[in-house]
């Protein structure tokens, strides 16, 4: 996928994610303080305005680094900076690249996880966004290129989600609950997969 093209298909993507903002800020209010809506649909809009403003010249790292300025600027959050670093820790996977495949997808959504969990001293398991992003680049770095990869991604990240609702909250103020959590499914990890979903539906 060159540049331009990036380019649409994120405004799309994140048009589609913002419309889930009531559900994501009713999940998140179950653990957290209920921000994680409004933080996704900011976000959004900021990163799409960001978009539209770049030269016909930008390439992918271009892209990357625009969305993850973007989406600090529009939130004061934790979950912001955490993204935002991540998007940056990925950028760096693209240095040089004109055209973005499946491989280089699966490289930066795994320089992502692996920032935001160093940033936010989390790891798989501990009922976070990381739980859906691991799977999910694992399948796409695994899989074949195109479509087949996406759903298998996106498979790997409902599963994850699921998977979430048993375990018990280790970080953030989701924390807090402890065996209270146990039920609950993790709302960044959640959001994550509808990114993946409104990627394929906004794309296909």
């Amino acid at each position: 996928m060159k540049a331009d093209a990036i380019k649409v298909a994120i405004s799309a993507t994140l048009a589609d994610l913002a419309t889930h903002e009531v559900e994501l800020g009713d999940l998140d209010a179950a653990l957290g303080d209920g921000d994680l809506g409004v933080t996704v649909a900011a976000g959004s809009k900021a990163i799409i305005a960001a978009l539209e403003t770049l030269p016909d010249t930008a390439t992918p790292v271009d892209i990357a680094r625009a969305c993850a300025a973007a989406f600090a600027d529009a939130n004061p959050s934790t979950l912001a900076a955490l993204v935002a670093g991540g998007l940056l820790a990925g950028s760096k996977t693209w240095d040089a690249k004109d055209e973005i495949g499946t491989k280089d997808a699966a490289d930066f959504l795994q320089a992502a996880a692996e920032s935001i969990a160093k940033r936010g001293r989390s790891q798989l398991g501990d009922k976070t966004i990381l739980d859906a992003m691991y799977p999910a680049a694992t399948a796409l770095g695994e899989g074949s290129a195109g479509a087949g990869a996406l759903d298998a991604a996106l498979a790997e990240a409902e599963n994850a989600v699921q998977e979430t609702k048993g375990l018990k909250s280790q970080r953030g103020r989701a924390s807090w609950l402890q065996e209270r959590s146990i039920g609950l499914q993790d709302p960044g990890a959640t959001a994550f997969w509808y990114f993946l979903r409104s990627w394929k539906k906004t794309t296909a």
